[in-house]
């Protein structure tokens, strides 16, 4: 087993949950019995944890981002040579990727980024939907003038970019789109939950981001959507919304069709 050492120095981390503060006795990035022993001492703690966070959310956007696809191995003396650092800041970044359900820790494979189920993509996708679904409810009721204006502006742009057949442009203007209900909708946490989910998802996005029998498709909910809010259809603005997610058993088919096999893990993410 030639992971073994560093998956029992990380595992104690590995298990630790999203949002859980760990315990003085769960990780090497933490001051006690072993911190100094990388020169991570008292004097030290403060910048080499702002150096992990960096890695951290350097190897995160990578991730997310797809240029670390699904079960791609991160060797951690690559990752040191990478950063310019000694081990413990990468294995502090690696824990914390952990934490939020990036990176597996096994003693076969060693650190790998984690690949999600086809369960796990489906329920992402549902949660998506359903978040999406309250986003604009709560959009529908609390909407104001200004951003009913600001609604009414990205639902031109996408039109525009539709047209054109522009893909890039329509991703724009879709992101702009949506940036608009979220800030009708005034609630921090959802959007903070939707915004994570999608990136969560982001990395499983194969193949062109709209064609243009997707822009069309695309657009037109767009237009149901934004009629709905504008009304103050709470009900119809949140069914729309939640159409236009693709879960349902076509939409979803399309989009994993779309996903390579090898992405594709079991329900522990390897």
């Amino acid at each position: 087993m030639p992971h073994d050492g560093l998956y029992d120095e990380l595992r104690p981390l590995a298990e630790r949950r999203p949002g859980v503060t760990p315990s003085a006795n769960q990780g090497v990035a933490v001051q006690g019995k072993n911190s100094n022993s990388d020169g991570y001492g008292d004097a030290a703690a403060s910048p080499a944890l702002r150096r992990a966070e960096e890695i951290r959310a350097t190897l995160q956007a990578e991730i997310e981002g797809g240029t670390l696809p699904p079960g791609t191995a991160l060797d951690e003396k690559a990752l040191t040579e990478r950063f310019g650092v000694s081990r413990t800041p990468v294995r502090e970044a690696l824990q914390q990727l952990v934490a939020r359900d990036l990176v597996r820790i096994t003693r076969r494979h060693g650190v790998t980024v984690s690949k999600l189920s086809v369960n796990k993509v489906r329920g992402i996708l549902e949660f998506i939907s359903e978040l999406e679904g309250v986003a604009s409810k709560l959009a529908a009721r609390r909407l104001t003038t200004e951003l009913g204006h600001q609604l009414t502006e990205a639902l031109a742009a996408c039109e525009q970019a539709q047209r054109r057949g522009d893909a890039d442009a329509y991703a724009a203007a879709n992101n702009a789109f949506h940036d608009a209900i979220y800030l009708a909708a005034r609630n921090d946490y959802l959007v903070d939950n939707l915004r994570t989910s999608r990136r969560m998802i982001k990395r499983y996005s194969f193949g062109p981001l709209f064609t243009p029998r997707q822009m069309a498709s695309s657009y037109a909910d767009h237009q149901q959507i934004e009629k709905a809010i504008q009304a103050g259809d709470e009900m119809a603005a949140a069914q729309a919304s939640k159409r236009h997610v693709p879960y349902g058993n076509s939409g979803f088919s399309e989009f994993l069709a779309l996903v390579p096999t090898e992405y594709i893990g079991d329900e522990d993410g390897v």
